[in-house]
Formats: C-alpha cells, structure tokens, sequence
C-alpha cells in the first residue's frame, strides 16, 4: 500500500473546513478552481524569481502544471485588476478607529485609559473617526461598533465608552471573511517560513499550540472563559508594547524613517471539536 503523503494530509486537513466554508457561501468548485489557478501562476511568477528576472510563461506552465495559454490567460487577468482591490486590508476601518482611541493621546483620560467621548466637538468620536478612518462615516462607524457591542452608551451623559479593546466582527460579513483571509494567510506563511528556515538561513517565526484531546466535557464552559481571558490579557499587553510604534498612531512621518515599514503581529485564536479515545498534550 503507497505511504500517504504528509503534505496531502496537511492539505485535506486545510480544505475540509475550507469547503464547509465555501459551500455556505454558495461558492462552487468551479470557482474555487479558478481562484487555485490564479494563485498558482502568481505564485510562480512572483515568488520563484532567479533574483534577475521573473519566470516566463513557459517556466511558470512547468512549474504549474497548467498550460502556456492558461498561465497566459491568468497572468492578463491578475494584470487587468486594480493592485489595491486585491490586496489585503490588513486593518478594516472600524479596527483602526479602536485602535487610535486606545493609543492616541488625544483621546484619553488622564489616567491613559480611553476617554470617554462626546459624539461631536473637539477630541470626539467624530474626530477619531475622522483621524484613523478617512471618510466615512461616523454614525456608521458607530453603529457598527454599537451592534458588536464594542461601544456602549453612558446612560446619564450619552458619552460613548469603549468596552472592548478590539474590534471583531461576527458571522459571514466582508469584515470578518477579510479577518479570515488574513489570518489564514498569516498562519500558513508563517509555517512555510520556518519550514525552510534552515535553509535560508533565516530564524524560525514563533509558532507555538496547546492541544489535549482527551478533556472531560465538563471542563469546557471554564475552560473557554479561561483560555478566553488570558489570552486577550496577553493580547492587551502585546498592543500596549507595539501599538504606540504604529506611525499612523507616533505620528512620525514615513520619510523620515528608511526602509519600507514592517506588518507584524501576533495572532491567537480558540479551537476546539470532538475528539478520539487517548489523551496528549502538546508545548
């Protein structure tokens, strides 16, 4: 019997969620498929150059597997869209509003907390929306931020106050499948570095879990609400520590500074499902 490949299991892993994923939102094989293509041949063509030039479309059909004219009709259309509407928004609008009323200054109270603010006037909501999310709206940003429950309404002065520190979005919505995006592609490269980290001589990206599957059901209400506290303590500290290094936040301006700026951070997140007979733990 042929031995299965591990990168084959890897992969299914990924994709059975994954498909779950698409069928709900009516996403067929079809297109799937063609988003698959796609990334291929811009893979090949990006991120397998000889440091002189990149692949042609002949070395991009063999590093593939699809045809020269496929690689041809792919590489027009990734040509033929706007550059910004594939990139990812690595911060949504209502994230950086957030995050510009925990660091900047000008909207906290004496004692460095965020203040509560006013809707409109000097140094208030309207203001921060207005900094850290251009032009849109604030009462949408509001209400967005109202229905997740990350701002609420002081009662006696009608004063906003910031409730959570992090905006997330719920459910299917563009905000939350952008999130998905995101840190999916964040986990993955961040695997793929360290796998070959060794042979490019560059250090190994932190990348740890903590699995057991073998915990009594029992356990789960707590331990939900534990893992749930700990880590957006760690996650509130990480931000206080980077956060004010941000330059829309420092205000420094980019010329002053060389080098391209630098995305990074750290991202956590819960799992859990049914499980086989036998425990382990894991670092």
């Amino acid at each position: 019997m042929k031995k299965p490949n591990p990168l084959h299991q890897a992969l299914f892993r990924i994709l059975r969620p994954l498909a779950r994923l698409l069928l709900r939102n009516g996403i067929p094989f079809g297109e799937f498929s063609e988003l698959v293509k796609r990334a291929y041949v811009e893979a090949a063509l990006e991120d397998f150059t000889d440091n002189r030039r990149k692949p042609t479309d002949s070395r991009a059909a063999v590093m593939t597997g699809l045809t020269r004219k496929e690689v041809k009709r792919q590489r027009e259309i990734l040509a033929g869209e706007d550059a910004g509407s594939r990139d990812v928004l690595h911060t949504n609008r209502a994230s950086r509003v957030v995050s510009g009323w925990v660091h900047d200054a000008v909207f906290q109270a004496k004692d460095g907390e965020p203040a509560m603010l006013a809707f409109d006037g000097p140094a208030s909501f309207s203001e921060l929306v207005k900094r850290y999310s251009g032009d849109m709206p604030p009462r949408s940003v509001l209400d967005e931020l109202l229905r997740v429950g990350v701002v609420s309404v002081e009662g006696e002065s009608g004063r906003l106050v910031l409730q959570q520190r992090a905006f997330v979005p719920a459910g299917d919505s563009e905000e939350m499948l952008q999130i998905f995006g995101e840190d999916v592609s964040d986990l993955i490269a961040t695997i793929d570095h360290n796998l070959v980290s060794d042979e490019s001589g560059q250090p190994p990206l932190f990348q740890r879990t903590l699995t057991y599957n073998n915990i009594p059901p029992e356990v789960m209400e707590r331990w939900r609400r534990h893992a749930a506290e700990r880590s957006q303590s760690l996650l509130e500290e990480l931000d206080k520590w980077l956060g004010p290094h941000d330059r829309d936040i420092s205000g420094q301006e980019t010329e002053s500074v060389s080098g391209e700026p630098v995305r990074t951070g750290v991202s956590i997140f819960f799992f859990e499902e049914p499980a086989g007979n036998g425990g382990r733990g894991g670092e």
